[in-house]
Protein backbone atom coordinates (compact mmCIF):
# COMPACT_ATOMS: atom_id res chain seq x y z
CA UNK A 1 0.00 0.00 0.00
CA UNK A 2 1.26 3.58 -0.93
CA UNK A 3 2.66 5.57 1.76
CA UNK A 4 -0.11 8.69 2.64
CA UNK A 5 1.34 11.93 1.81
CA UNK A 6 0.61 14.19 4.50
CA UNK A 7 -1.94 16.83 4.63
CA UNK A 8 -0.33 20.30 4.13
CA UNK A 9 -1.78 23.62 5.62
CA UNK A 10 -1.42 26.82 4.71
CA UNK A 11 -0.58 29.80 6.69
CA UNK A 12 -4.27 31.01 8.04
CA UNK A 13 -5.06 27.53 8.72
CA UNK A 14 -1.97 26.68 10.71
CA UNK A 15 -2.36 30.08 12.68
CA UNK A 16 -5.45 28.69 13.47
CA UNK A 17 -4.38 25.18 14.64
CA UNK A 18 -1.95 27.45 17.11
CA UNK A 19 -4.30 29.68 17.99
CA UNK A 20 -1.62 32.57 16.82
CA UNK A 21 -2.01 35.73 14.36
CA UNK A 22 -1.01 34.38 10.97
CA UNK A 23 2.00 36.92 10.47
CA UNK A 24 3.81 35.05 13.22
CA UNK A 25 3.67 31.97 11.48
CA UNK A 26 5.53 33.61 8.42
CA UNK A 27 7.81 34.88 10.90
CA UNK A 28 8.36 31.69 12.12
CA UNK A 29 8.96 30.03 8.90
CA UNK A 30 11.29 32.75 7.13
CA UNK A 31 13.56 32.26 10.09
CA UNK A 32 13.26 28.50 10.06
CA UNK A 33 11.61 28.35 13.64
CA UNK A 34 9.07 26.58 12.12
CA UNK A 35 9.70 24.09 9.50
CA UNK A 36 7.27 24.28 6.03
CA UNK A 37 7.86 24.17 2.36
CA UNK A 38 7.18 26.55 -0.38
CA UNK A 39 4.96 25.80 -2.86
CA UNK A 40 3.48 26.93 -6.15
CA UNK A 41 5.07 30.51 -8.44
CA UNK A 42 4.34 32.37 -5.60
CA UNK A 43 6.34 30.49 -2.71
CA UNK A 44 3.36 30.15 -0.61
CA UNK A 45 3.90 28.02 3.05
CA UNK A 46 2.94 24.97 3.36
CA UNK A 47 3.29 23.12 7.38
CA UNK A 48 2.46 19.97 8.02
CA UNK A 49 0.26 19.09 11.33
CA UNK A 50 3.50 16.90 12.07
CA UNK A 51 5.36 20.27 12.63
CA UNK A 52 2.92 21.98 14.24
CA UNK A 53 2.72 19.99 16.76
CA UNK A 54 6.47 19.69 17.60
CA UNK A 55 6.09 23.98 18.33
CA UNK A 56 3.06 22.89 20.75
CA UNK A 57 5.33 20.46 22.33
CA UNK A 58 8.47 22.99 22.11
CA UNK A 59 5.93 25.72 24.25
CA UNK A 60 4.67 23.38 26.81
CA UNK A 61 8.26 20.85 27.79
CA UNK A 62 7.90 22.93 30.90
CA UNK A 63 4.52 24.20 30.89
CA UNK A 64 1.03 22.16 30.41
CA UNK A 65 -0.88 25.37 28.29
CA UNK A 66 -1.05 25.96 24.56
CA UNK A 67 1.32 28.62 22.89
CA UNK A 68 -0.28 32.31 23.62
CA UNK A 69 -2.46 33.84 21.34
CA UNK A 70 -3.32 37.42 20.73
CA UNK A 71 -6.89 38.30 22.68
CA UNK A 72 -8.09 39.70 19.63
CA UNK A 73 -7.18 40.51 15.96
CA UNK A 74 -4.89 43.11 14.71
CA UNK A 75 -7.54 45.59 14.07
CA UNK A 76 -8.95 45.90 17.28
CA UNK A 77 -7.78 48.70 19.65
CA UNK A 78 -7.26 46.53 22.52
CA UNK A 79 -4.95 42.97 22.36
CA UNK A 80 -3.95 41.03 24.94
CA UNK A 81 -2.03 37.35 25.95
CA UNK A 82 -1.37 35.81 28.46
CA UNK A 83 1.73 33.95 29.17
CA UNK A 84 3.28 31.01 31.58
CA UNK A 85 6.55 28.85 32.21
CA UNK A 86 7.84 27.16 35.16
CA UNK A 87 11.76 26.95 33.23
CA UNK A 88 13.77 26.81 36.25
CA UNK A 89 16.91 29.11 35.26
CA UNK A 90 15.90 32.95 35.61
CA UNK A 91 17.41 34.19 32.30
CA UNK A 92 16.02 31.25 30.38
CA UNK A 93 12.49 32.04 31.91
CA UNK A 94 12.54 35.61 31.40
CA UNK A 95 13.45 34.86 27.62
CA UNK A 96 10.67 32.05 27.52
CA UNK A 97 8.14 34.72 28.59
CA UNK A 98 9.56 37.73 26.27
CA UNK A 99 9.65 35.49 23.30
CA UNK A 100 6.02 33.84 23.75
CA UNK A 101 4.85 37.97 23.86
CA UNK A 102 6.88 38.82 20.88
CA UNK A 103 5.85 35.27 19.19
CA UNK A 104 2.13 37.07 19.44
CA UNK A 105 2.69 40.44 19.44
CA UNK A 106 5.05 40.35 16.21
CA UNK A 107 6.22 43.88 15.49
CA UNK A 108 4.30 45.41 17.56
CA UNK A 109 5.53 47.13 21.41
CA UNK A 110 3.51 45.85 24.69
CA UNK A 111 2.30 48.97 26.49
CA UNK A 112 2.89 46.86 29.12
CA UNK A 113 3.68 43.88 30.88
CA UNK A 114 2.73 42.68 33.98
CA UNK A 115 4.61 39.63 35.66
CA UNK A 116 3.54 37.41 39.00
CA UNK A 117 7.24 35.82 39.80
CA UNK A 118 7.84 32.86 42.07
CA UNK A 119 10.42 33.93 44.76
CA UNK A 120 12.81 30.77 43.59
CA UNK A 121 13.76 33.20 40.88
CA UNK A 122 16.52 35.92 40.80
CA UNK A 123 14.36 38.52 40.46
CA UNK A 124 17.14 41.00 38.33
CA UNK A 125 17.99 38.38 35.89
CA UNK A 126 14.30 37.07 34.94
CA UNK A 127 13.15 40.58 34.49
CA UNK A 128 15.78 41.51 32.51
CA UNK A 129 15.58 39.06 30.36
CA UNK A 130 11.35 40.19 29.65
CA UNK A 131 12.61 43.39 28.76
CA UNK A 132 15.03 42.47 26.58
CA UNK A 133 12.82 39.77 24.43
CA UNK A 134 9.06 41.80 24.88
CA UNK A 135 10.53 44.99 24.57
CA UNK A 136 7.48 46.50 27.06
CA UNK A 137 7.06 50.57 27.16
CA UNK A 138 6.20 49.72 30.78
CA UNK A 139 7.01 46.34 33.05
CA UNK A 140 5.08 45.93 36.78
CA UNK A 141 4.30 43.37 39.19
CA UNK A 142 5.44 41.53 42.22
CA UNK A 143 7.24 37.99 43.68
CA UNK A 144 3.87 35.41 44.38
CA UNK A 145 3.25 32.39 46.09
CA UNK A 146 1.21 30.55 43.13
CA UNK A 147 0.74 31.45 39.61
CA UNK A 148 -1.95 31.05 37.19
CA UNK A 149 -3.22 31.48 33.60
CA UNK A 150 -6.08 29.97 31.44
CA UNK A 151 -6.20 25.90 32.16
CA UNK A 152 -2.07 26.40 33.75
CA UNK A 153 -1.62 26.94 37.37
CA UNK A 154 1.35 26.29 39.36
CA UNK A 155 3.72 27.12 41.97
CA UNK A 156 7.69 27.87 41.11
CA UNK A 157 6.23 29.83 37.94
CA UNK A 158 5.73 32.79 35.98
CA UNK A 159 2.36 33.91 35.01
CA UNK A 160 2.06 37.23 32.61
CA UNK A 161 -0.04 39.66 30.39
CA UNK A 162 1.11 41.74 27.79
CA UNK A 163 -0.94 44.47 26.48
CA UNK A 164 -1.33 46.98 23.67
CA UNK A 165 -4.95 49.33 23.49
CA UNK A 166 -5.28 52.78 21.41
CA UNK A 167 -8.53 52.95 23.48
CA UNK A 168 -6.27 52.79 27.29
CA UNK A 169 -3.72 55.35 28.73
CA UNK A 170 -1.52 53.67 30.98
CA UNK A 171 1.33 55.69 33.80
CA UNK A 172 3.25 53.31 36.39
CA UNK A 173 4.23 55.28 39.77
CA UNK A 174 6.33 54.11 42.84
CA UNK A 175 6.24 54.70 46.32
CA UNK A 176 8.59 53.18 49.01
CA UNK A 177 8.94 53.42 53.02
CA UNK A 178 5.64 51.85 53.08
CA UNK A 179 6.10 51.06 56.97
CA UNK A 180 7.65 54.01 58.25
CA UNK A 181 5.36 56.45 56.35
CA UNK A 182 2.50 55.19 54.55
CA UNK A 183 0.47 58.32 53.68
CA UNK A 184 3.54 59.32 51.93
CA UNK A 185 4.03 56.08 50.07
CA UNK A 186 0.81 56.75 48.91
CA UNK A 187 1.12 60.31 47.64
CA UNK A 188 4.03 58.98 45.58
CA UNK A 189 2.62 56.34 43.83
CA UNK A 190 -0.76 58.17 42.56
CA UNK A 191 2.23 60.73 41.71
CA UNK A 192 2.14 59.98 38.07
CA UNK A 193 -1.50 59.45 37.71
CA UNK A 194 -2.46 61.23 34.25
CA UNK A 195 -6.24 61.25 35.52
CA UNK A 196 -6.04 63.62 38.15
CA UNK A 197 -5.38 66.11 35.69
CA UNK A 198 -6.61 65.63 32.43
CA UNK A 199 -9.96 64.08 32.06
CA UNK A 200 -9.82 62.75 28.33
CA UNK A 201 -10.84 58.96 29.50
CA UNK A 202 -13.93 58.80 31.47
CA UNK A 203 -13.03 55.59 33.57
CA UNK A 204 -10.13 55.41 35.76
CA UNK A 205 -8.67 52.51 37.71
CA UNK A 206 -5.17 51.52 38.96
CA UNK A 207 -3.40 48.21 39.81
CA UNK A 208 -1.80 48.30 43.00
CA UNK A 209 1.24 45.68 43.94
CA UNK A 210 2.15 46.08 47.58
CA UNK A 211 4.37 44.54 49.80
CA UNK A 212 2.42 43.39 52.25
CA UNK A 213 4.79 42.23 55.08
CA UNK A 214 5.83 45.83 55.65
CA UNK A 215 2.38 46.37 56.72
CA UNK A 216 0.33 49.30 57.13
CA UNK A 217 -1.67 48.14 53.42
CA UNK A 218 -5.19 49.20 54.92
CA UNK A 219 -3.88 52.71 55.62
CA UNK A 220 -2.32 52.93 52.27
CA UNK A 221 -5.24 51.97 50.24
CA UNK A 222 -7.29 54.73 52.13
CA UNK A 223 -4.47 57.39 51.65
CA UNK A 224 -4.68 56.44 47.88
CA UNK A 225 -8.45 56.87 47.94
CA UNK A 226 -8.40 60.20 49.71
CA UNK A 227 -5.50 61.17 47.69
CA UNK A 228 -7.73 60.59 44.28
CA UNK A 229 -11.17 61.87 45.63
CA UNK A 230 -12.22 58.56 45.27
CA UNK A 231 -12.38 58.64 41.27
CA UNK A 232 -10.48 55.83 41.16
CA UNK A 233 -11.17 51.76 41.29
CA UNK A 234 -8.55 50.30 42.55
CA UNK A 235 -7.57 46.33 42.77
CA UNK A 236 -4.21 44.44 43.11
CA UNK A 237 -2.95 41.72 45.76
CA UNK A 238 0.07 41.82 48.64
CA UNK A 239 3.06 40.18 46.75
CA UNK A 240 4.28 36.86 48.28
CA UNK A 241 7.23 34.52 48.52
CA UNK A 242 5.45 30.86 47.90
CA UNK A 243 3.99 30.77 51.46
CA UNK A 244 7.47 31.28 53.35
CA UNK A 245 6.14 34.76 54.78
CA UNK A 246 10.18 36.20 55.24
CA UNK A 247 10.63 38.84 52.30
CA UNK A 248 8.29 39.98 49.19
CA UNK A 249 8.72 42.59 46.35
CA UNK A 250 7.09 44.77 44.31
CA UNK A 251 8.72 45.05 40.46
CA UNK A 252 9.42 48.46 39.08
CA UNK A 253 10.44 48.34 35.10
CA UNK A 254 13.54 46.10 36.08
CA UNK A 255 14.26 46.83 39.73
CA UNK A 256 12.47 44.56 42.31
CA UNK A 257 12.00 46.60 45.61
CA UNK A 258 10.61 45.60 49.24
CA UNK A 259 9.24 48.05 51.39
CA UNK A 260 7.28 49.47 48.58
CA UNK A 261 3.86 49.87 46.31
CA UNK A 262 3.74 50.01 42.70
CA UNK A 263 1.00 50.98 40.99
CA UNK A 264 -0.42 50.92 37.18
CA UNK A 265 -2.86 54.13 35.94
CA UNK A 266 -5.09 52.34 33.47
CA UNK A 267 -7.19 54.83 32.02
CA UNK A 268 -9.88 54.04 29.43
CA UNK A 269 -12.97 54.84 27.34
CA UNK A 270 -14.76 51.98 28.18
CA UNK A 271 -15.20 50.93 32.18
CA UNK A 272 -13.66 47.98 33.94
CA UNK A 273 -15.41 45.55 35.96
CA UNK A 274 -14.02 44.68 39.34
CA UNK A 275 -15.73 41.66 41.41
CA UNK A 276 -15.08 40.91 45.11
CA UNK A 277 -16.05 37.64 47.17
CA UNK A 278 -14.90 35.45 50.01
CA UNK A 279 -17.39 32.88 50.56
CA UNK A 280 -16.87 32.69 54.33
CA UNK A 281 -19.78 33.37 57.20
CA UNK A 282 -19.23 33.96 60.76
CA UNK A 283 -18.84 30.78 63.39
CA UNK A 284 -18.13 32.72 66.52
CA UNK A 285 -20.41 35.08 68.43
CA UNK A 286 -18.63 38.91 67.67
CA UNK A 287 -15.79 40.44 69.81
CA UNK A 288 -14.44 43.69 70.25
CA UNK A 289 -10.44 44.05 69.23
CA UNK A 290 -9.64 44.94 72.88
CA UNK A 291 -6.11 45.28 72.27
CA UNK A 292 -4.01 45.37 68.68
CA UNK A 293 -0.49 46.45 67.49
CA UNK A 294 -0.65 46.84 63.90
CA UNK A 295 -1.08 43.59 62.43
CA UNK A 296 -0.42 41.69 66.05
CA UNK A 297 -3.72 40.54 67.50
CA UNK A 298 -3.09 40.88 71.30
CA UNK A 299 -7.03 40.10 73.28
CA UNK A 300 -10.47 39.98 72.39
CA UNK A 301 -13.11 41.10 74.59
CA UNK A 302 -10.31 41.30 77.08
CA UNK A 303 -9.12 38.06 76.88
CA UNK A 304 -5.62 36.55 75.33
CA UNK A 305 -6.02 36.03 71.47
CA UNK A 306 -4.72 32.53 71.61
CA UNK A 307 -6.99 31.46 74.43
CA UNK A 308 -10.37 33.04 72.39
CA UNK A 309 -8.84 30.29 69.50
CA UNK A 310 -8.21 27.57 72.14
CA UNK A 311 -11.69 27.83 73.09
CA UNK A 312 -13.62 28.43 69.69
CA UNK A 313 -11.67 24.61 68.72
CA UNK A 314 -12.85 22.76 71.85
CA UNK A 315 -16.15 24.11 71.54
CA UNK A 316 -16.56 23.50 67.37
CA UNK A 317 -14.24 20.17 67.87
CA UNK A 318 -11.35 20.77 66.02
CA UNK A 319 -8.14 20.43 66.74
CA UNK A 320 -5.52 23.12 67.69
CA UNK A 321 -1.70 21.96 67.71
CA UNK A 322 -0.45 25.05 69.56
CA UNK A 323 3.31 24.51 68.10
CA UNK A 324 1.49 23.62 64.62
CA UNK A 325 -1.34 26.14 63.89
CA UNK A 326 -1.42 26.85 60.42
CA UNK A 327 -3.71 24.24 59.62
CA UNK A 328 -6.35 25.37 62.10
CA UNK A 329 -5.72 28.66 61.44
CA UNK A 330 -6.19 28.17 57.42
CA UNK A 331 -9.72 27.13 58.10
CA UNK A 332 -10.47 29.48 61.06
CA UNK A 333 -10.12 33.30 59.62
CA UNK A 334 -10.61 36.31 61.46
CA UNK A 335 -13.60 38.34 59.68
CA UNK A 336 -13.58 41.90 60.48
CA UNK A 337 -17.33 43.58 60.66
CA UNK A 338 -17.86 46.05 57.88
CA UNK A 339 -20.78 48.16 56.56
CA UNK A 340 -20.45 46.13 53.14
CA UNK A 341 -19.39 42.12 55.06
CA UNK A 342 -16.84 40.73 56.66
CA UNK A 343 -13.24 41.84 55.94
CA UNK A 344 -10.98 38.64 56.17
CA UNK A 345 -7.30 38.53 58.20
CA UNK A 346 -5.55 35.23 58.08
CA UNK A 347 -3.96 34.42 61.38
CA UNK A 348 -0.45 32.90 60.89
CA UNK A 349 1.80 32.56 64.04
CA UNK A 350 1.62 32.65 67.82
CA UNK A 351 3.38 34.50 69.61
CA UNK A 352 4.98 33.58 73.49
CA UNK A 353 2.85 36.67 75.39
CA UNK A 354 -0.63 34.37 74.04
CA UNK A 355 -1.07 37.35 71.03
CA UNK A 356 -1.35 36.26 67.09
CA UNK A 357 0.31 37.47 64.14
CA UNK A 358 -1.65 38.05 61.31
CA UNK A 359 -1.63 38.62 57.31
CA UNK A 360 -2.78 42.10 57.76
CA UNK A 361 -3.55 45.01 60.33
CA UNK A 362 -6.11 44.68 62.62
CA UNK A 363 -7.57 47.67 63.75
CA UNK A 364 -8.28 48.16 68.04
CA UNK A 365 -12.32 48.84 68.92
CA UNK A 366 -12.78 46.39 65.27
CA UNK A 367 -16.10 44.21 65.93
CA UNK A 368 -14.67 40.56 64.61
CA UNK A 369 -15.54 36.58 64.31
CA UNK A 370 -13.88 34.03 63.36
CA UNK A 371 -15.18 32.68 60.29
CA UNK A 372 -15.75 29.28 58.67
CA UNK A 373 -15.92 28.55 54.91
CA UNK A 374 -15.38 25.31 52.64
CA UNK A 375 -13.94 24.98 49.17
CA UNK A 376 -17.45 24.51 47.51
CA UNK A 377 -17.88 28.31 49.16
CA UNK A 378 -14.53 29.35 47.90
CA UNK A 379 -15.44 28.47 44.20
CA UNK A 380 -19.31 29.80 44.65
CA UNK A 381 -17.24 33.65 45.60
CA UNK A 382 -15.22 33.11 42.90
CA UNK A 383 -17.79 32.72 40.62
CA UNK A 384 -19.77 35.23 42.04
CA UNK A 385 -16.88 38.15 41.70
CA UNK A 386 -16.57 37.78 37.90
CA UNK A 387 -20.27 37.35 37.78
CA UNK A 388 -19.92 41.17 39.09
CA UNK A 389 -17.43 42.10 37.82
CA UNK A 390 -18.77 41.06 34.18
CA UNK A 391 -22.01 43.15 35.04
CA UNK A 392 -19.84 46.29 35.35
CA UNK A 393 -18.84 46.10 31.95
CA UNK A 394 -22.26 47.30 30.58
CA UNK A 395 -22.74 45.38 27.93
CA UNK A 396 -18.90 45.72 26.62
CA UNK A 397 -17.25 42.71 24.96
CA UNK A 398 -14.76 41.62 27.19
CA UNK A 399 -11.02 41.57 26.41
CA UNK A 400 -8.82 39.80 29.15
CA UNK A 401 -9.15 39.06 33.23
CA UNK A 402 -6.74 39.54 35.77
CA UNK A 403 -7.05 37.54 39.27
CA UNK A 404 -5.86 37.50 42.76
CA UNK A 405 -6.43 35.12 44.78
CA UNK A 406 -4.77 34.22 48.32
CA UNK A 407 -2.29 32.10 49.00
CA UNK A 408 -4.88 30.92 52.02
CA UNK A 409 -7.17 29.65 49.63
CA UNK A 410 -4.59 27.45 47.90
CA UNK A 411 -2.76 26.07 50.58
CA UNK A 412 -6.49 25.17 52.34
CA UNK A 413 -8.28 23.76 49.62
CA UNK A 414 -5.34 21.96 47.93
CA UNK A 415 -5.65 20.35 44.46
CA UNK A 416 -9.25 21.76 44.93
CA UNK A 417 -8.04 25.29 44.20
CA UNK A 418 -8.54 24.38 40.41
CA UNK A 419 -12.41 24.59 41.23
CA UNK A 420 -12.06 27.95 42.06
CA UNK A 421 -10.30 28.22 38.96
CA UNK A 422 -12.58 26.64 37.18
CA UNK A 423 -15.52 28.52 38.17
CA UNK A 424 -13.77 31.78 36.62
CA UNK A 425 -12.93 30.32 33.41
CA UNK A 426 -16.64 29.34 33.17
CA UNK A 427 -18.21 32.48 33.73
CA UNK A 428 -15.50 34.23 31.40
CA UNK A 429 -16.67 31.71 28.57
CA UNK A 430 -13.32 31.72 26.81
CA UNK A 431 -11.68 34.98 27.66
CA UNK A 432 -8.53 33.83 28.90
CA UNK A 433 -7.21 35.29 32.26
CA UNK A 434 -3.99 35.57 34.48
CA UNK A 435 -3.41 35.89 37.98
CA UNK A 436 -1.69 34.37 40.99
CA UNK A 437 -1.92 33.76 45.05
CA UNK A 438 -1.12 36.58 47.06
CA UNK A 439 -0.61 37.73 50.46
CA UNK A 440 -3.59 39.86 50.62
CA UNK A 441 -6.08 41.47 47.69
CA UNK A 442 -6.82 44.99 47.23
CA UNK A 443 -10.10 46.12 45.89
CA UNK A 444 -11.73 50.08 45.96
CA UNK A 445 -15.23 49.84 44.56
CA UNK A 446 -18.24 51.15 44.90
CA UNK A 447 -21.10 49.53 46.35
CA UNK A 448 -18.31 46.26 47.30
CA UNK A 449 -16.58 45.68 50.81
CA UNK A 450 -13.01 47.67 50.39
CA UNK A 451 -9.72 48.09 51.31
CA UNK A 452 -6.94 45.38 52.05
CA UNK A 453 -8.55 41.63 52.69
CA UNK A 454 -7.37 37.94 52.95
CA UNK A 455 -9.07 34.62 51.39
CA UNK A 456 -11.03 36.81 49.19
CA UNK A 457 -10.82 36.67 45.65
CA UNK A 458 -10.33 39.44 43.19
CA UNK A 459 -11.54 39.83 39.58
CA UNK A 460 -10.78 42.66 36.94
CA UNK A 461 -12.04 42.69 33.56
CA UNK A 462 -10.92 44.89 30.94
CA UNK A 463 -12.88 45.60 28.26
CA UNK A 464 -12.62 45.02 24.63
Amino acid sequence: MAKEEPQLLNVQKAAAFLGINPSTIRQWATSRKLKGVKVGSRGDWRFTREELSKMIKKHTSYKSTTPPRLNRDLSEKTQSTVVYTNIPESKKAGKDIGEQILSVFDTMTPDVVILFVSSKYNYSELLGAVKKYARPKIMVGCSSAGEFITKTKGEGSVSAIAIRSDDMQFSVGIGKNIHNNAEQAAKDAIASFQGLKDHTYPYRSALVLVDALAGHTDTLIEAMNNLTAGTYQFFGGGAGDDAKFSKTHVFFDTEAITDAVVTLEMLSKKPFGIGVAHGWETASKPMRVTESDGMRLISLNAMSAVEVFKEHAKATGQTFDLSDPVPFFLHNVIGIKTTNGYKLRVPLAINKDGSINCASDIPTGAIVSIMKTTAASAALAAKEATEDALAQITGNEKNVAIVFDCVATRLRTGREFATELDAVAEELGGTQYVGCNTYGQIARVDGQFNGFHNCTAVVCIIPQ
